[in-house]
């Protein structure tokens, strides 16, 4: 395939938005240059005219229990990964983290083995797997099933850490695994995260310091900011150097809270995720959980406890809501949907940028933000 190019696009570079830019994609799916639009028909053998629209980078989600239809604990195969990642494009998302919610070692080991295969398969968009407990405490437990909570053991924690060919996202409980246990993780090369848990605030630092790197949708299911007691939210806040998942849909985290969050941490600290269910890209709105039915209400999840159960959200309704719910300009939004998730994950050598070398992983938002189309390694979702 020759080289294509992008063209009549607003292109969100590094420093802001750009007119009048081609942008060159190369036949190995990477971003060759980007030229004068001028220059596009002197150096591309396609040129594609977007109508004016925004040019994104894609977005990266890195909590994504289900989408299509499919639910991941329940369908732990490569034709699971793919729908999920077939439900989840229609709405801007290039690359994800399919993610398995506390389940039996045996489901654990067939969801890495089965994203091992996924992306040696290239299935589009698969970077990696979460795994989301069991390592997780019960106080905190939200929708997760706490008869499938347990301490690892070094066979479990190295089973685990097993995938080689992409990214492990662990989000554990740190007052619940032995710090040694945290660093053996991150030894192995798991990004490990502080999630569903009741520690206290001396118990989080002590595992920033074993190696933990961040934070599963910060506010939900972890000890809050207190006076004297600042919990996990206050560890997270304060800290300058992790990363913190945020759930913006207006139900998970009051706008209001999101907004003190951005104005603690440092810049690039907060990404967007949407820890989704199987109804997003999907026309059913329920779908089976540790054998419950769970339906969602007017767009929002919750199991018959009443406890939320993930999401229906998708990526592109919580860049809007970023830019309508906390007032966000849209450069920033979009790179809390895809530069700072793949820093978050150790990836911006590839993705999650417009720029020369990294893989064209793209979206293209019309004026009301509705995705219209997307490129991951340069196939248009047409093809």
């Amino acid at each position: 395939m020759a080289t294509r190019a992008l063209v009549n696009a607003r292109v969100l570079l590094d420093d802001g938005f750009h007119d009048d830019l081609a942008v060159l994609l190369d036949a190995a799916g990477r971003i060759e240059a980007l030229v004068p639009a001028g220059q596009a028909r002197l150096q591309a053998a396609e040129v594609r005219d977007l109508g004016g629209g925004w040019l994104l980078p894609g977005f990266i989600d890195a909590q994504v229990n289900g989408g299509g239809g499919v639910l991941f604990n329940n369908d732990t195969s490569v034709e699971a990964i793919a729908a999920i990642g077939r439900g989840h494009r229609r709405f801007g998302t290039t690359g994800f983290l399919p993610t398995l919610i506390s389940d039996d070692a045996e489901v654990m080991a067939r969801a890495v083995a089965a994203t091992r295969a996924a992306i040696a398969a290239g299935v589009p968009g698969v970077l990696g797997v979460h795994l989301e407990g069991p390592y997780i405490a019960p106080g905190r437990k939200g929708t997760h099933d706490a008869s499938k909570f347990r301490v690892p053991d070094a066979a479990e924690a190295a089973m685990a850490t097993s995938l080689d060919n992409g990214v492990t996202l662990i989000t554990l409980a740190p007052e619940r695994v032995p710090l040694d246990t945290i660093r053996a993780m991150v030894a192995r090369g798991a990004r490990v995260v502080a999630g569903h848990t009741a520690a206290s605030y001396e118990e989080t630092r002590a595992g920033l310091e074993a190696g933990l790197c961040g934070f599963t949708h910060l506010y939900n299911a972890m000890s809050p900011l207190q006076g004297r007691e600042p919990g996990a939210v206050g560890a997270a806040l304060e800290d300058r150097d992790s990363w913190c998942g945020v759930i913006v849909d207006g139900v998970h985290v009051h706008p209001g809270a999101l907004r003190v969050a951005l104005a603690a941490k440092p810049r690039g600290k907060i990404f967007l995720v949407t820890d989704a269910m199987p109804m997003v890209g999907s026309d059913d709105p329920s779908f089976a959980l540790y054998g419950e039915v769970i339906t969602a209400v007017d767009g929002v999840v919750r199991n018959a406890a009443g406890a939320l159960a993930g999401s229906a959200l998708d990526m592109a309704t919580a860049v809007r809501n970023c830019v309508h719910l906390l007032g966000l300009p849209l450069e920033e939004a979009a790179r809390m949907a895809s530069t700072y998730p793949a820093q978050f994950l150790g990836l911006a050598d590839r993705h999650g940028r417009i720029a020369p070398g990294l893989q064209a992983d793209l979206v293209l938002l019309d004026e009301a933000l509705e995705v219209r189309e997307t490129w991951i390694a340069g196939v248009d979702s047409a093809g």
